[in-house]
């Protein structure tokens, strides 16, 4: 790739990821992906880079000659709570060195509110020693976490619409939480690269809607029933019928299950609503995508795809 430096970017192939490809599309900026297969886009000045977080060569590959690494790329369920530690970390370990030897400084990494709070659950644990790994790499690093991310290609809140379409979204035990559309994070993890560095290095975001206080779990999933022109019965479950239902959907879907022991964990914590101390400085980034109208977007999107 010739020309301007590429951005580096982990988890090219996933839906954060897509997102951010469509955003270098729409400035025309070039990047090199790492995908563990070949993606479908739209983005001509992308090297697609074969490969994963384990993968020396390829990650030497990716962060040559880049400006910047975006690291996306993570696993956010699993069955196995080991998984998640060589992924989340072990990964993010081998990314940030291969960073350091190539010379590429600006590092942004993706990580996730549940890393507030590690007690709750494997994965949110593995993100902050993941943190703490990039806090004390050298690098000029920005760690964004972001709350639930929705939009179109995802797969995890797409459960919640085809669920409202039948009328019913069960929910965890009572609480709020934050939402972004993929598009607005996509969006920040660009405008982070080249921001002023007094801003935003050795910074942690929590980036939302603008939503003051977030919103409670009845508000959201009667906003995603809206959106799906039905009225919804929305429960609160208790986390002991959360627990069983995660045993049936591993005993249904084996190693694909959405609803995880581990993630039953920090779905009951009360509070997942970002963080108005660690908002991004306006003049680096806002969002533009309300929740009502985002989540509208994304069920027609659902809709024209087919998936509903």
């Amino acid at each position: 790739m010739s020309g301007e430096a590429p951005l580096a970017l982990t988890g090219g192939s996933g839906f954060v990821g897509q997102a951010v490809l469509d955003i270098l599309a729409e400035r025309n900026l070039p990047a090199g992906a790492l995908v563990r297969r070949v993606a479908e886009h739209d983005h001509s000045r992308v090297e697609w880079i074969n490969g994963d977080l384990d993968n020396k060569r390829a990650l030497d590959h990716l962060v040559a000659g880049a400006r910047a690494v975006i690291h996306v790329a993570g696993l956010t369920n699993a069955l196995d709570p080991a998984a998640f530690e060589t992924a989340n970390v072990a990964g993010t370990a081998q990314l940030i060195a291969a960073a350091r030897q190539a010379g590429t400084k600006r590092f942004i990494f993706v990580s996730s509110l549940s890393a507030r709070e590690p007690q709750l659950s494997a994965y949110g644990a593995s993100k902050a020693k993941a943190e703490r790994l990039v806090e004390d790499s050298g690098l000029e690093w920005t760690i964004v976490r972001p709350p639930a991310v929705y939009g179109p290609r995802d797969r995890d809140m797409f459960e919640l619409f085809r669920s409202a379409g039948f009328g019913f979204v069960p929910l965890p035990p009572g609480g709020a939480t934050s939402i972004i559309h993929a598009h607005d994070l996509a969006r920040l993890l660009v405008d982070l690269v080249d921001a002023q560095p007094a801003l935003v290095r050795h910074r942690v975001f929590e980036p939302d809607d603008a939503r003051e206080g977030g919103w409670s779990h009845k508000e959201l999933a009667a906003a995603i029933g809206q959106a799906m022109g039905k009225r919804v019965f929305a429960p609160h479950l208790p986390r002991a019928v959360l627990q069983g239902a995660a045993a049936v959907d591993r005993l249904l879907r084996g190693a694909s299950a959405k609803l995880t022991p581990d993630r039953v964990g920090y779905m009951c914590h009360p509070n997942w609503v970002a963080r108005s101390d660690r908002r991004v400085p306006e003049p680096v980034w806002q969002p533009q995508v309300a929740g009502e109208a985002g989540l509208q977007a994304t069920a027609d999107w659902y809709r024209r795809q087919g998936w509903l």
